[in-house]
């Protein structure tokens, strides 16, 4: 590795962590030519997934798109970051898991459904208006029926223990 400082190639680690749930470590080297002290960042090389897209097209899996779809969805919320992180971080594992190298738009999609339904309603309808492409009201409404049903009868439940 080389020095930022001095451009050296003479190096040693002096302290070695792990990070972001143990993806990546982090190395705390020392330069031996000019003695300053910097970090790098080591992390598995991204694996090369193709998602296929609806209209049959293909590109490399991004997750920062993942990203900032559940962010849009997320927004003014009362989700932490950190919850975010997790959503995105669970999606992405369960696609690397993915037994062959490409995988379809509306599998990722559905991942991050059904993360958004289990944290937060809005979030979830919010996703599913842009992923499902409402044309009109009734697209929403039947969305957001079954949500209603279901939060109904947990209400109801709860007014009878």
């Amino acid at each position: 590795m080389r020095c930022p400082f001095c451009q050296e190639d003479n190096d040693k680690v002096t302290d070695s962590r792990a990070g972001e749930d143990g993806y990546v470590i982090r190395r705390r080297r020392m330069c031996l030519n000019c003695s300053k002290r910097f970090t790098t960042f080591e992390r598995v090389a991204e694996l090369d997934l193709r998602v296929v897209k609806k209209d049959g097209s293909r590109e490399l899996f991004q997750p920062e798109k993942i990203r900032k779809g559940i962010e849009r969805a997320c927004w003014k919320r009362p989700i932490p970051t950190e919850q975010v992180e997790r959503i995105l971080m669970e999606v992405v594992q369960q696609i690397y898991l993915h037994e062959s190298g490409e995988i379809d738009s509306d599998s990722i999609g559905q991942m991050v459904m059904q993360k958004l339904i289990e944290l937060d309603d809005v979030a979830y309808i919010r996703f599913a208006s842009v992923y499902r492409q409402f044309r009109d009201i009734h697209d929403f409404v039947q969305e957001v029926k079954p949500i209603l049903d279901r939060n109904q009868i947990e209400t109801r439940q709860k007014g009878s223990d």
